[in-house]
């Protein structure tokens, strides 16, 4: 099974329900720290723009540590290709429970691709240590923590004060909102230290997480290690192509 259209909806092998249409939202700071901060996300926390891969006086411009990473990457033939054939040697992920290195949501909401790219960033790692208690996040977590992968797919569909949070920040963006039945070729990919130390790409139209590699102590998401594992491997693989990859990135570290 694979992706159904261009909506970045994924299909098991378990039927569901039909997924319920989101706004898809535009991955930037402004957008996404007032949806952060609204499900639960503490205020020491917040998105920061980043600039560059490589130029060091633009990385340096953002607060560190930096817990994820989250991107908007198009889907290009060469990324399509890697992707199909990791993919072609994967089971789908079958696991759940507090003892998950990496909680991973399987998008079946269409246009859903930003809010589940936001919850992977804040549901793992340190970021998950310091939801507010008593929020829609951590009251959200404590429901979907312990299902697998089609059972927790199905809660978030069906998590009204989620899909209403999402909502209300969907066309503060600085370009237009695509409509609910426009495809769009950009997937959201967040890239987050978990707590086990190891990088984990995360997108809710893959089989499951993907366990990139470790990163040492010191080594947040935002490091040289993390960045050759994470965000330039996918900006080479199109480079290798014969061409470049527009990309928009955006860090979850301490807020300024």
């Amino acid at each position: 099974m694979g992706e159904a259209g261009g909506k970045g909806v994924t299909l098991s092998e378990v039927p569901h329900e039909s997924p319920k249409t989101f706004t898809m939202l535009e991955n930037n700071p402004e957008v996404m720290n007032e949806l952060a901060h609204s499900i639960g996300v503490p205020k020491e926390l917040s998105f920061h723009d980043v600039y560059s891969l490589y130029d060091s006086d633009m990385l340096a411009m953002v607060p560190r540590p930096v817990f994820a990473l989250l991107t908007t990457i198009p889907m290009t033939e060469a990324w399509k290709q890697e992707r199909d054939t990791e993919d072609a040697d994967l089971e789908w992920y079958k696991g759940a429970g507090p003892a998950e290195p990496a909680i991973w949501f399987r998008q079946t909401i269409i246009h859903g691709c930003g809010l589940i790219g936001l919850l992977h960033c804040v549901s793992n790692g340190v970021p998950s240590e310091l939801i507010v208690p008593g929020s829609e996040l951590a009251k959200f977590l404590g429901k979907a923590v312990p299902l697998g992968m089609d059972e927790r797919a199905r809660l978030l569909n069906e998590t009204e004060s989620m899909y209403q949070a999402s909502e209300a920040v969907a066309h503060k963006g600085d370009t237009e909102a695509l409509k609910p039945d426009e495809d769009s070729i950009h997937h959201f990919v967040a890239l987050v230290k978990g707590l086990d130390g190891n990088l984990w790409e995360l997108e809710g139209s893959r089989k499951g997480p993907l366990n990139r590699g470790s990163l040492g102590e010191n080594e947040d998401a935002l490091s040289e290690r993390a960045l050759e594992l994470g965000v330039r491997r996918l900006v080479d693989i199109q480079r290798r192509a014969g061409g470049d990859l527009p990309f928009s990135c955006i860090a979850l570290a301490p807020s300024l």
